[in-house]
């Protein structure tokens, strides 16, 4: 397991289980269950997903003390705005039967209501409801009206990212201003695992063209989510911390870039429900 050590000293695990489209309750409960035997110890849930009521009945399962899970979740757009927000998180908080969540973010930047948003999820950290402020799917755009607004920077910002969309910039931008980035998506939605490059370098070190991908996240200091519910598929997601890609394989994986978003382009678009 991999640390991040975030702005305020928290630490964050690198890589952690991602749940979206996880809709069927028993499937997801025992997702969650198996991630967190295999050694997954980060849980990424929201609103949006429909399964904060799943998620927390699978950390309850587990007997895994509270201060050993690290549990984001997220505000939805139809949620957004100051007082909206605040009641937003009083439901995601009761459906995971948590006392606290460890990062919050909002989801996507609503252009009229991002900056509200994010303001109360700066109050819920100013109260220590959540451990770690932090915004999904901002671009520099976003951030740079938000360090104008608020006195405390997110210190995540979760952004699509893989080996066809690397969000150098974006990258840079957020290590000035110590954001740590995570990637969702981390497997470009399984496109990229039919990748030449990536299959040849699977067959280079013995590991699965998803192994090489999530190991190249590592590399590049991006927290992952993968998503799986499947128990081989989880473990192979985790096993990844017994071999490093060398340099020359980097610079390889790096030429991959040719801007192939997959979701909405954060950079561009103001609408988002």
């Amino acid at each position: 397991m991999i640390l991040k050590k975030l702005r305020n000293d928290v630490l964050m695990p690198q890589v952690g289980l991602g749940v979206y489209k996880m809709t069927n309750s028993k499937e997801t409960v025992n997702a969650v269950g198996e991630a967190l035997k295999v050694g997954y110890r980060a849980i990424d849930t929201a609103s949006y997903y429909k399964n904060e009521k799943e998620v927390g009945e699978a950390i309850r399962k587990s007997g895994i003390p509270r201060e050993d899970l690290f549990i984001t979740t997220k505000v939805w757009n139809d949620e957004q705005g100051y007082d909206e927000t605040l009641r937003a998180f009083d439901r995601s908080l009761s459906l995971l039967g948590l006392d606290y969540i460890d990062l919050y973010l909002t989801h996507w930047p609503l252009f009229d209501k991002f900056i509200d948003t994010y303001r109360a999820i700066e109050k819920l950290y100013e109260e220590r409801l959540i451990r770690v402020p932090g915004v999904s799917n901002h671009h520099k755009k976003h951030l740079l009206q938000l360090e104008n607004k608020v006195n405390v920077m997110p210190m995540v910002n979760q952004v699509e990212c893989h080996p066809y969309l690397q969000q150098r910039e974006l990258k840079d931008f957020c290590k000035e201003r110590a954001i740590a980035v995570t990637a969702w998506a981390p497997l470009g939605k399984g496109t990229i695992l039919q990748d030449e490059l990536i299959k040849e370098l699977a067959q280079k070190y013995d590991r699965t063209p998803a192994q090489i991908v999530l190991r190249w996240h590592l590399e590049c200091d991006t927290i992952i989510i993968p998503k799986s519910v499947t128990p081989s598929r989880i473990k192979e997601n985790f096993k990844l911390f017994d071999f490093f890609i060398e340099k020359n394989d980097l610079d390889k994986l790096a030429n991959l870039e040719h801007n192939g978003r997959i979701g909405a382009d954060p950079s561009i678009d103001d609408d988002f429900s």
